[in-house]
């Protein structure tokens, strides 16, 4: 099954096409800013890399948030217009999923957490298994997500901006905790994790778990 993920939500924009586990293309880099500008052109150099034509494409996969109002939308309006075009299937992936499964492969342990920096003093966080995510992604104080991980047993590997925090407060209560190198998610494992996933016809839409700070006229607060 041939695969195209991009993920633009966070602080790293990314595509990646994959034939079943073999990666024909995979493309990464690092940036603040820029992703609109960036991911058509990524998406471009990718499928060129993988010598494939986008009709030959069995499935599309993007990552879905929770990320940055602005980042998150880039990647999902450009998949969903693919899926308009190639009338393709088109799985979402959490950004926290992505990078759980890539600290999982990198440290090699069976449970994996990824927090990443939400701001005022909150952070992203979920937890996975090989098998599955624990929980849905939630957003709190870092003692809240520490609480949520006394379900891993055995090391846990960490990923996401808030690795180092989380390791320090989890050794403090005497768990063991690996921190990877995995700092944003990619779409080499928002399609590796969508491939395992059945197809589905429904509408990929963005995850947001915070409320956004504009309000509309007449709004109450």
């Amino acid at each position: 099954m041939k695969i195209l993920a991009a993920d633009t939500a966070l602080g790293a924009c990314s595509a990646a096409v994959l034939d079943g586990e073999k990666i024909l293309a995979h493309i990464f880099e690092p940036m603040s800013r820029g992703h609109a500008e960036r991911l058509a052109p990524m998406i471009d150099e990718a499928m060129r890399e993988a010598g494939i034509a986008f009709s030959a494409l069995d499935r599309l996969a993007v990552t879905t948030g929770p990320g940055t109002f602005t980042g998150q939308r880039v990647g999902l309006a450009f998949m969903r217009g693919l899926r308009l075009a190639l009338k393709k299937p088109l799985i979402g992936i959490t950004t926290l999923e992505a990078m759980a499964a890539a600290a999982m492969d990198d440290a090699q342990t069976e449970f994996a957490a990824a927090l990443h920096d939400a701001k005022r003093g909150e952070f992203y966080f979920q937890m996975c298994s090989r098998e599955r995510a624990i929980y849905p992604p939630r957003i709190g104080a870092l003692e809240e997500a520490i609480e949520s991980f006394s379900a891993a047993r055995g090391k846990i590997a960490l990923a996401g901006t808030g690795a180092n925090p989380a390791s320090s407060a989890l050794q403090a209560r005497g768990a063991a905790a690996i921190v990877t190198n995995i700092v944003e998610p990619d779409a080499l494992w928002a399609a590796r994790l969508a491939l395992r996933m059945p197809s589905s016809d429904k509408p990929v839409r963005p995850l947001y778990l915070r409320a956004p700070d504009a309000k509309l006229p007449g709004q109450r607060p």
